[in-house]
C-alpha cells in the first residue's frame, strides 16, 4: 500500500466555541483550507485519528460522520469501538 492508497483523519472536539466533534481528513485539504482546518484541529482536543483505505473512503466517512453525530448527540463512543467499526477501512 501506498502513501497515496490511505487518508490520514482526526475526530477532534472544539474547544474555542461550542464544544462540538469534527471530524478533518487531512490528506484531502488542499492549498486553500488546509492552514484553516489544520489551526482548527491543533487548538481543539484530539479524541481519535488514523487512515482509512482510499478505495473504501466513502463508506469509512459515512461511519465516520456517524460517531462524530453520536458524540454530538452526547453520547461516548470508546476508542476502542471505534477501531472495531473502522477495521475494515484502515490499512
Amino acid at each position: 500500500m501506498y502513501e497515496s492508497d490511505k487518508i490520514m483523519f482526526e475526530i477532534y472536539r472544539d474547544k474555542q466555541y461550542n464544544e462540538k466533534f469534527h471530524v478533518v481528513y487531512y490528506t484531502e485539504l488542499n492549498e486553500h483550507n488546509k492552514h484553516i482546518e489544520i489551526n482548527r484541529a491543533l487548538a481543539g482536543e484530539s479524541y481519535f485519528d488514523g487512515f482509512i483505505k482510499d478505495y473504501k473512503k466513502e463508506e469509512a466517512k459515512q461511519i465516520i460522520d456517524s460517531i462524530v453525530k453520536e458524540l454530538n448527540e452526547g453520547n461516548t463512543v470508546e476508542k476502542a469501538a471505534i477501531k472495531e467499526k473502522l477495521k475494515d477501512y484502515t490499512p
